[in-house]
């Protein structure tokens, strides 16, 4: 199947039915709508992009942008997301490094990139943007499209967390295997309305949206994450279901009007790292909704593995899950071998929705992909259940005096102790040790900030850990600092901590 035919299907039973609803700016457009902009889109950029051609997108979350997603590869074209939070020099390394033909962009954006690219642009909001586009798109041919479902669809550039961006090559196929396995374990219903805060430039985000499109069942996009519109939006448009990281769900149990979504709220799918017990118990108090994890990324096309609502028993909230249908797991040691249940190694995956490797980089496609498998750099074990847990990133390991030291593995320490609610565990640079543990804390609400100190959390962790791991230093922090999906942007507190050592 491909992307565009989600919609074409939706739309042939559902036309006059709401497919999107996006606050700010405001719009809201039903299948049929959604299906004739996105194809008078794809007449559009069939005439001014060479076929296979990129287009990329520079917004924050709007109508135009779900348009894009359906609208360039249904053209035969890629779609290249460019993320609105990175600096312009960054999105002008972008387009160059897609060979991007035309970016479509917000005005504010759009003058931030003028200055570092001189090609086409068209402009959101613009006399002569976006409408204009789509009415020269309503009379001209469509183009021929996509021959397979195995061609390019979307190029998502990686966050960079753990290194350079990497352009990541998702195809028709991979993109809807995704959604596929992600609703056969979280299922939309005949009445869901699904909410995403997440930005459509991240896979988090994009991939969600065709996904309930394939049910048939409206999508709620905001522009940006305000915890305290939240509550307002979920009664405005009827809101079932959500995707939020934890930090976002801890954030709406702050506003005033959260307990009013208890019995409106149905079910919360969350990812990006495990969810604290007292996190879990306060929103079960509060809300009173059930709770879904996913694991994935964006060479997955979305999430592989994921803990139901079921599963959500004490003994397994420091779980992944186990994979979806379809999806294969190994865990392997550095002679790419299997090692033993219970086990650490790195966790390897392959299915169809895995990505068609890495834009131009063959060095980087090599390192990740062997025999069909994609290496996605975590570590992790399986039990004897096929439950996934996660341990750590392979490459974020904090290496002190000679011994590796699991960051995750301490964070569960301190993350047991009601007083935090977040924590982070970082390496920073050490003269003696080569790197000292680092450990970044955001303490509990429900707790007396002035009783959770340093002390009482190195001691907590040297009473269950072995030396080496215990963190030499605690910093306590009222946030920490995320990327655009809400995962803990570990390079943002080594550079904020390295340089506080420095002064």
């Amino acid at each position: 199947m491909l992307l565009h035919e989600i919609l074409a299907s939706a739309a042939a039973d559902h036309a006059d039915e709401t497919a999107l609803i996006c606050p700010d700016p405001a719009a809201q457009l039903t299948f049929g709508q959604l299906e004739a902009q996105s194809a008078a889109l794809a007449a559009a950029v069939g005439v001014r992009v060479s076929p296979g051609g990129r287009v990329a997108v520079l917004a924050h979350n709007r109508a135009e942008y779900v348009v894009a997603c359906y609208g360039v590869p249904r053209s035969g074209r890629v779609l290249v997301p460019l993320n609105p939070r990175l600096h312009p020099q960054e999105w002008a390394e972008q387009l160059e490094r897609s060979g991007a033909e035309l970016v479509l962009a917000e005005p504010d954006l759009a003058e931030g990139l003028a200055e570092r690219w001189d090609g086409p642009v068209v402009v959101f909001d613009a006399a002569e943007g976006w409408d204009a586009l789509l009415a020269a798109g309503r009379t001209a041919p469509l183009p021929e499209g996509p021959s397979s479902d195995g061609e390019l669809a979307w190029l998502l550039f990686t966050s960079g967390s753990t290194g350079r961006p990497k352009g990541v090559r998702l195809t028709h196929r991979s993109l809807v295997a995704g959604m596929r396995t992600t609703l056969a374990r979280r299922p939309a219903f005949a009445d869901t309305v699904f909410l995403t805060p997440f930005p459509l430039c991240h896979v988090a985000g994009a991939y969600q949206v065709p996904m309930h499109h394939l049910a048939a069942r409206p999508v709620v996009v905001v522009r940006k994450y305000v915890p305290e519109q939240l509550p307002d939006l979920v009664t405005e448009f009827g809101v079932t279901s959500m995707s939020l990281a934890p930090t976002m769900i801890d954030a709406l149990l702050a506003q005033d009007g959260a307990a009013e979504l208890r019995g409106r709220l149905r079910s919360i799918g969350y990812g990006a790292s495990p969810i604290s017990p007292e996190l879990l118990r306060r929103t079960a108090d509060v809300l009173g909704c059930a709770l879904n994890q996913g694991f994935g990324s964006t060479e997955l096309s979305g999430n592989a593995v994921f803990l139901t609502a079921e599963e959500h028993r004490p003994e397994l909230l420091s779980a992944a899950g186990r994979p979806g249908p379809g999806v294969e797991l190994r865990i392997v040691d550095e002679a790419w071998a299997d090692v033993p249940t219970g086990e650490v190694g790195e966790i390897t995956v392959r299915a169809v929705q895995v990505c068609d490797g890495y834009w131009e980089d063959d060095k980087a496609t090599a390192e990740a992909f062997r025999d069909g498998w994609f290496r996605t750099g975590d570590l992790g074990r399986l039990d004897a259940d096929g439950y996934l847990y996660v341990v750590d990133r392979k490459k974020d390991i904090v290496i002190s005096g000679g011994e590796n030291v699991s960051a995750r593995e301490v964070e569960g320490v301190l993350r047991s102790h009601p007083g935090v609610q977040e924590v982070a565990v970082i390496g920073l640079p050490d003269a003696r040790w080569g790197e000292r543990v680092c450990a970044v804390v955001v303490r509990s609400v429900a707790a007396d900030r002035d009783e959770v100190g340093e002390a009482e959390l190195v001691a907590l962790c040297r009473s269950r850990l072995a030396g080496f791991k215990v963190p030499r230093v605690v910093h306590f922090v009222a946030e920490l600092p995320t990327t655009g999906t809400g995962k803990v942007s570990k390079p943002a507190l080594r550079q904020r901590f390295a340089a506080l050592d420095e002064a």
